[in-house]
């Protein structure tokens, strides 16, 4: 359905603004007419693209604040104005849960009026609210969805956190590099330059050092460039496909990508299978939380397959990126009519395992950036100990 914004007439010639959904104008029309309202002008409502998608954290504690309302018998109107109240909230999200509440209040469901603001929220949060407004289970699935972005935001929350080590060695490595090739080792040119010959490994090194210590300005320029015709580059469909497609087979984090993309499908759609959308829907839906192109443009097939009456378990197992236990645990539940129950079970079984791979990769990326390093840093000791070695023994053997 649409949202339209109108302008009416009751039968005392009253005008009357305000907001609704229909299929078209002229069902806005019957169904204002219903309401013995005559339509006057009409225009329909646009999407607010420009919105920021909210933090999962935030996004999780909205539904459940939702969710506990709701449940305690507080009208909608109430329980949103109550959330926009919460002292706790950032500006940005006390005005957008303000707006929503405007919308509410004029009649359009909270689903539409969560769509109306763009990209703030996840298009799987509005077609659950949606689907529940339908059914009448609101307080279920706020309460659902808070769980569910809850344990997402711990999970991303979680590989941030386990990166920032290794992050830290990585900036610590190129700045001591940087020192030693742009202040330690022009301190040893004018000892050089009284050397007749010096050896390859010490010539290559005094020309990184004058590069850095000279043209430094280069190499910010230069790093600004590759960074800017990277992000061109991504923001290609056929790069960016090809780069989620190379993450995948990569040793050991391929591994630990597919662990986390099958985690993070299988928990979406399990929980829009809960709450009782149809299957194609749920794939579609889920297909766009996976985060990988590559893995995205393989549901084309998938959907047709089980809209052709193929097992859901036989056309997943075509997807190139997912890990066979995803496969195995939609087999038994289509077997035992327990689809939903495997499905969380799988999703729990890969967000721990994702846990343990993470943690696995950081215990050896640490120790690797550290032998980086002393590899670097063994490299320039031995290019300046070399030719000074060299030149005593020279001294040495003219003495004699």
């Amino acid at each position: 359905m649409t949202t339209y914004k109108y302008t009416a007439r009751n039968v005392i010639g009253k005008k009357v603004s305000g907001k609704m959904q229909a299929n078209d104008e002229i069902d806005l029309q019957a169904r204002l007419k219903n309401d013995n309202l005559y339509l006057e002008t009409v225009s329909e409502v646009t999407k607010r693209a420009s919105q920021k998608r909210i933090r999962a954290d935030r996004i999780s504690d909205f539904a459940r604040s939702i969710g506990q309302l709701v449940g305690a018998g507080v009208s909608l109107v109430r329980a949103l104005r109550i959330i926009c109240d919460d002292e706790t909230l950032r500006q940005k999200e006390r005005t957008l849960y303000a707006d929503v509440l405007k919308q509410v209040r004029t009649g359009v469901s909270l689903s539409e009026a969560m769509a109306m603001e763009g990209s703030a929220f996840p298009p799987m949060m509005i077609n659950m609210f949606r689907s529940a407004e339908a059914s009448g289970t609101l307080e279920a699935t706020a309460k659902q969805m808070a769980e569910y972005y809850s344990k997402e935001y711990k999970l991303n929350k979680k590989i941030k956190s386990s990166m920032t080590y290794p992050k830290i060695l990585g900036v610590l490595m190129v700045i001591v590099l940087i020192i030693i090739m742009g202040y330690v080792i022009p301190q040893f040119e004018d000892l050089f330059a009284q050397m007749e010959s010096l050896p390859a490994t010490t010539e290559i090194l005094l020309g990184i050092s004058d590069f850095v210590a000279d043209k430094w300005y280069l190499l910010i320029l230069f790093g600004v460039i590759a960074f800017i015709v990277f992000k061109l580059l991504f923001s290609i469909p056929a790069v960016h496909h090809l780069k989620d497609k190379i993450k995948l087979k990569l040793p050991k984090i391929g591994k630990l990508m597919r662990i986390i993309y099958t985690a993070r499908f299988a928990r979406t759609l399990a929980s829009l299978y809960n709450a009782g959308l149809p299957i194609i829907q749920c794939l579609t839906i889920a297909r766009d939380t996976i985060d990988n192109r590559y893995i995205e443009a393989q549901f084309e097939s998938v959907i047709k397959d089980v809209q052709a009456g193929q097992n859901l378990s036989e056309a997943l197992a075509k997807v190139d990126g997912f890990t066979k236990k995803l496969v195995s645990s939609v087999v038994v539940g289509e077997e035992t009519g327990t689809l939903d129950e495997m499905l969380n079970s799988a999703a729990d079984q890969l967000e721990y395992d994702s846990e343990m791979a993470i943690q696995g990769l950081v215990s050896m990326l640490e120790p690797a950036i550290i032998v980086v390093l002393a590899v670097l840093v063994g490299f320039i000791i031995i290019s300046i100990i070399q030719p000074i070695y060299g030149s005593y023994d020279a001294i040495a053997n003219a003495t004699k």
